[in-house]
């Protein structure tokens, strides 16, 4: 099967609070096979057309097409995937790389750029995508299509020093508890140590103080045993769903796995000095912070899109956690190195449907004292 996607993104402020929409057409008929859109949090328009393009082609793979037409009006997006311009921008790559990697699923994809005019279902679904983010509704022209469900718009005052719009999404972001490696301040990433029984105190601690939240959406989980075994004990304390969510697992490593830091850096010197200033730079056979950050970016548009409004309890690693709370705060990754999280330690973000975000708590371990 052959499909056409069109997909577009758009940020108010560049960067500001940003969307995407894609729609996937039959490539004979020109009928609307699927439509995606979202709010991504504050972002650059690239970033918001790059979400466009890759949820697009997911849609598209969804469906079993073989063969895409790609049809965008960001010149940039459509040279870099083209192969004519150099992904420069360190934002940029995870972004570009996740993209072509979609695109091998394909026997084979096309892209062409094609002016604004020609492309206004995509952006009519960007900025759906940005006005539900912020709260807003406009009265829709009918559609002919059957239309993807979307999430009910909320609205509230506005938070009273910030001007942020909506009720928030609010994540308490729990870190596992003790592991033998974590002792051993070695590396941890894709490894499977179980809890310790200091581990299981912390896990159970910090489940009774959670205990004390009411209505609780979700306990969402990284897969690894030390995550869900936190998570267990947390979800059997509040009575809230327990949900595994592959996203959220800890950074690969790679061949510095069981490792300390510093026979990480007697093994691999070089990889290892650039490893620490450049977020782009994967362990050798292991996964670079960029992609972590870009991962844990869906995983949490994906948990406002199901649980928008609520309260959900998070339980995942240091880097993780640290995405989120980058994304909150809108800084750099320098935080990743800036910012300690002690072992079933708890933060609190919280994302609001404008865009605005607010950290109202971090790296507190009172519950393990």
């Amino acid at each position: 099967m052959k499909v056409v996607v069109e997909a577009d993104g758009g940020s108010r402020g560049n960067p500001g609070p940003a969307g995407y929409g894609a729609v996937v057409r039959d490539a004979g008929t020109g009928e609307v096979l699927a439509e995606r859109f979202d709010g991504v949090g504050v972002a650059t328009n690239n970033v918001a057309e790059y979400r466009g393009l890759i949820e697009g082609l997911r849609a598209a793979a969804e469906l079993g097409a073989r063969e895409v037409a790609v049809r965008m009006d960001s010149k940039l997006v459509v040279e870099q995937m083209s192969g004519r311009w150099k992904v420069k921008h360190p934002a940029m790559q995870p972004l570009a790389l996740e993209a072509r990697e979609l695109a091998r699923r394909f026997d084979r994809v096309g892209y062409e750029w094609i002016p604004r005019e020609h492309n206004k279902d995509a952006d009519r679904l960007a900025n759906r995508a940005m006005d539900e983010q912020a709260g807003i509704t406009r009265a829709e022209p009918q559609q002919a299509e059957p239309q993807q469900a979307e999430p009910a718009s909320q609205s509230a005052p506005p938070a009273s020093w910030t001007g942020a719009v909506g009720t928030p999404t609010r994540f308490h972001l729990l870190r596992h508890g003790q592991t033998e490696l974590s002792v051993a301040r070695r590396y941890s990433g894709r490894g499977n140590p179980p809890l310790t029984d200091v581990g299981r105190r912390q896990a159970e601690a910090a489940a009774r103080r959670l205990a004390k939240l009411d209505g609780l959406a979700a306990v969402v989980t990284s897969p690894l045993d030390r995550a869900r075994s936190t998570a267990q004990a947390v979800a059997a304390a509040t009575g809230a769903e327990l949900v595994v969510h592959d996203g959220l697992i800890e950074t690969d490593f790679g061949a510095w796995e069981g490792l300390t830091f510093a026979e990480a850096a007697a093994r691999d010197p070089e990889v290892h000095r650039t490893w620490l200033g450049d977020p782009s730079v994967p362990p050798p056979g292991g996964e670079s912070f960029d992609q972590v950050h870009s991962r844990v970016r869906r995983v949490r548009t994906e948990l406002i899109a199901r649980y928008g409004g609520a309260d959900v309890v998070v339980v995942s690693h240091v880097t993780p956690i640290k995405s989120l709370l980058r994304m909150a705060l809108d800084v750099g990754p320098s935080l990743l190195f800036r910012l300690h999280l002690d072992l079933a330690s708890l933060s609190v973000a919280e994302f609001y449907p404008d865009g605005h975000a607010s950290v109202r708590l971090i790296n507190d371990t009172s519950h393990c004292v």
